[in-house]
């Protein structure tokens, strides 16, 4: 078996974010199993609003072919995301946008996001925990990109108090979740390596 590579991002890049904590978590939790673990901010990667003309005239812009890259380089990705209005934030459903523009000679569209598996997450102060952002996330993962997007999805309610001093959390259920879902990402990776 190859390394376990997990790849873990953030749709928000609001300082303070639940789901950048969440995310670190994640990181965390996939490191102490043993996986190496690189965690990235979108903030280092600036994408314009993806605009056909825009590709057309310009092309990709050179952040989204470093993110394919750096997607390509894991087995396995876990994506935080919060919940705006029900749906994915315009900062990740840009970025996967513009990723999904990227494929090499012999690829796929959407080269990025096959031959890798998906875990997915969020945290929101909300009852629900960004469940339903994640529904719609789940669907451009798997029907607009082609991904593999395993079924546990962790969910943190309550995420303005859901966080002790060292990053853990104080819900045990959620702590199941983030667990469970961790095992099954590198449960995952592992049998397709």
């Amino acid at each position: 078996m190859k390394d376990v590579r997990i790849l873990v991002l953030s749709g928000s890049i609001r300082t303070g974010s639940y789901n950048t904590q969440l995310a670190a978590l994640v990181a965390k939790t996939a490191a102490m199993a043993d996986a190496k673990v690189t965690q990235i901010s979108l903030a280092d990667y600036p994408l314009p609003i993806y605009d056909g003309d825009l590709e057309a005239e310009k092309g990709v812009p050179e952040n989204a072919r470093k993110l394919k890259a750096v997607f390509q380089q894991h087995n396995g990705v876990f994506i935080a995301s919060p919940e705006y209005n029900t749906a994915v934030t315009p900062l990740l459903k840009n970025t996967l946008d513009w990723v999904s523009r990227l494929s090499g000679e012999g690829e796929p569209p959407a080269a990025a996001f096959r031959n890798r598996v998906f875990a997915l997450g969020a945290a929101s102060t909300g009852a629900l925990g960004g469940m339903r952002g994640l529904m719609g996330l789940r669907t451009i993962m798997e029907i607009g990109l082609g991904a593999l997007v395993i079924p546990n999805m962790a969910t943190v309610p309550s995420a303005g108090s859901a966080f002790d001093e060292h990053g853990e959390l104080t819900n045990e259920r959620a702590a199941g979740m983030v667990q469970d879902m961790v095992d099954r990402l590198i449960e995952e990776v592992k049998l397709r390596g």
